[in-house]
C-alpha cells in the first residue's frame, strides 16, 4: 500500500471487505439459524427448558461450524494465492522478456500506448517485477490477500453474538409466547444488521436492510415449511 493518500482518515471501504463479509455471513446465519431451530423445537415442544438447551446447543455447534469452515474456505483461496505467486516466481526467473512483454501487452489493453506500456512495464519490472505481476497479471494485493484466521475469528464471534439474540429472547419471553417472540425480535435483529452493514460499507442502508430482512425471513420460512410437509420440527 502507498505511504502517501490524499484522504488518510478517510481509507477506502474496500480494505473492510474481507472481514465484513465474513461479520455479515456469521451473523446473518446465527440470527436466522438459532431463531429458526428455537421456533421449530418450540412448535414441537414448548417447555422452556428444551427451548434453551436446543438454543445453546444450536448457537455452540453453529459458531464452530462457522469459524471452522470459513478457516478451511479461506485457507483453500490462500493456498491458490500462494500457488500462482509461485508460478510467476518460476517465470520470471525462467522467461523474463516473456513475462515483459506480457505485463507490457496488460497496460496496452488498459489504454496505454504501446511505448508508453512498454517503458511502464519495464520501469515496473526494474522496481519489483513480481509485485507488478501480482498486482497486475493476478490481481492480488494487500487489500484483499486472504486471511484465514481474521475470516474465522471474525464469522465466529459475529454468529455467537447474533445467535444469542434469539436465544435470550426466548428465555426472557412469557411461556407460551416463545414463537412469536423470537420472530419479532429476529427480523428487529435482522434489520439491525443490514443497516450496519451498509453503514460499514457506505452503502445504501434501505436497499441492504430489505436485502437481509426478506431473504432472513426467506429461509426460516422454507425451513418451516420442510417442516411441515414432513411433520417434523427442522
Amino acid at each position: 500500500m502507498p505511504e502517501t493518500s490524499a484522504h488518510p482518515d478517510d481509507p477506502h471501504y474496500v480494505s473492510r471487505s474481507g472481514w465484513l463479509r465474513a461479520a455479515v455471513l456469521g451473523a446473518n446465519d446465527g440470527i436466522v439459524s438459532v431463531s429458526s431451530l428455537i421456533v421449530g423445537v418450540a412448535a414441537a415442544n414448548p417447555s422452556p427448558g428444551t427451548v434453551v438447551i436446543a438454543g445453546i446447543a444450536g448457537l455452540t455447534a453453529g459458531a464452530m461450524s462457522m469459524a471452522a469452515g470459513e478457516y478451511v474456505s479461506v485457507s483453500s483461496q490462500s493456498d491458490i494465492e500462494r500457488a500462482d505467486i509461485a508460478r510467476e516466481t518460476q517465470a520470471l526467473e525462467e522467461a523474463p522478456e516473456e513475462e515483459l512483454a506480457e505485463l507490457a501487452a496488460i497496460y496496452r489493453e488498459r489504454g496505454l500506448s504501446e511505448q508508453t506500456a512498454l517503458l511502464v512495464a519495464k520501469e515496473l519490472s526494474e522496481h519489483d517485477a513480481l509485485g507488478a505481476h501480482i498486482r497486475d497479471e493476478l490481481g492480488l494485493s494487500e487489500v484483499h490477500a486472504a486471511n484465514p484466521l481474521q475470516a474465522a475469528f471474525t464469522s465466529g464471534v459475529t454468529f455467537s453474538v447474533a445467535a444469542a439474540v434469539p436465544l435470550l429472547a426466548a428465555i426472557a419471553a412469557p411461556e407460551g409466547s416463545i414463537i412469536q417472540v423470537v420472530l419479532v425480535v429476529t427480523v428487529i435483529t435482522l434489520a439491525i444488521l443490514g443497516a450496519l452493514g451498509a453503514k460499514a460499507g457506505a452503502a445504501p442502508v434501505l436497499r441492504a436492510t430489505l436485502r437481509v430482512v426478506f431473504w432472513g425471513l426467506f429461509a426460516m420460512a422454507v425451513t418451516a415449511g420442510i417442516g411441515w410437509i414432513f411433520g417434523v420440527s427442522v
